[in-house]
C-alpha cells in the first residue's frame, strides 16, 4: 500500500484494525501503538521497483504480503493541445507498467512461497470519469481497468482476487472553494467523498468478506452525478 492522501487512511485502517481505538498518525506512531507498519520510497517508473518494494515488505514483516493495493499514481494535467509523447509515456510507466509489474511479481511470490499462500488480494485504484483536461491520466487508468478482468482469471487458481476501486472525486485537500461549490450539487448525499470513505471500501476488497468477488470495478462515489 502506498502512503498517499488516500493510501494513508487505508493503511492506518488496516494496520490498526486490531486496536479498534481510532488512533491516527504516521507509521511510527502506529508502531508505538502496537501495530506493525513500515514504509519506503520508490519510483514505479523504475522496472526494478516492484521487486525492491516486495523485498522490503518481506523483510519488514517476515513474509511476503498477501494484500496489494495499487494506489501509486502519476498525474499531470494536459488537454489535447498540451498532450505529447513524454506525458503519455510517464503516465504509462507509473500507472500501467509499474502497477502491473508489481501485481505480477506479488502473485509470483505468493505462488512460490514456502508454503505457498492460498489467498491473496490485489486492488487497483482506478478512475472511470471523462476528464478532457487530463487525457493521459484517464488513458492510463483505462488501461488498468482493461487488465483487471483477465488478470483476475489468471490468478483465480492461486486464490488471488483482483478488483478495481473507483473512489470518484475525493477531498484530499486539493478541492478549492470554487470547485467545491460546483461539485457539491452533483453529490446526492450532500457532501464530497473523503479518504476515509475510500479506505473503508478498499479495506473490504482487501479482506476475507470479499473472497468471492474478483474481476470487478467497484464505483464508490456516493451517487456522484458527474459522469
Amino acid at each position: 500500500m502506498c502512503f498517499s492522501r488516500i493510501g494513508a487512511p487505508l493503511t492506518k485502517r488496516k494496520a490498526t484494525e486490531p486496536l479498534r481505538d481510532g488512533r491516527t498518525g504516521s507509521p511510527a506512531s502506529w508502531r508505538r501503538a502496537g501495530a506493525r507498519a513500515a514504509h519506503m520510497e520508490a519510483d514505479l517508473a523504475d522496472p526494478a521497483s516492484p521487486a525492491a518494494i516486495l523485498d522490503a515488505a518481506a523483510e519488514a514483516f517476515g513474509q511476503s504480503p498477501s494484500v496489494l493495493v495499487n494506489n501509486a499514481a502519476y498525474e499531470r494535467h494536459a488537454d489535447f493541445r498540451e498532450l505529447n509523447a513524454d506525458i503519455l509515456d510517464r503516465h504509462h510507466a507509473v500507472n500501467v507498467r509499474g502497477t502491473v509489474l508489481l501485481s505480477t511479481e506479488f502473485a509470483k511470490r505468493l505462488e512460490s512461497g514456502h508454503p505457498p499462500q492460498t489467498q491473496g488480494r490485489i486492488v487497483f485504484l482506478v478512475s472511470k470519469g471523462p476528464d478532457p483536461a487530463n487525457l493521459a491520466y484517464i488513458a492510463a487508468k483505462g488501461a488498468v481497468i482493461g487488465i483487471i478482468e483477465p488478470l483476475s482469471v489468471a490468478l483465480a487458481p492461486l486464490g488471488i482476487t483482483v478488483n478495481g476501486f473507483d473512489p470518484g472525486p475525493t477531498d484530499t485537500g486539493w478541492i478549492g472553494e470554487e470547485l467545491r461549490e460546483r461539485l457539491l450539487p452533483l453529490f446526492p448525499m450532500g457532501r464530497i467523498g473523503t479518504p476515509e470513505d475510500a479506505a473503508r471500501g478498499i479495506a473490504f476488497l482487501a479482506g476475507e468478506a470479499s473472497g468471492w468477488i474478483t474481476g470487478q470495478v467497484i464505483r464508490s462515489e456516493g451517487g456522484f452525478l458527474g459522469k
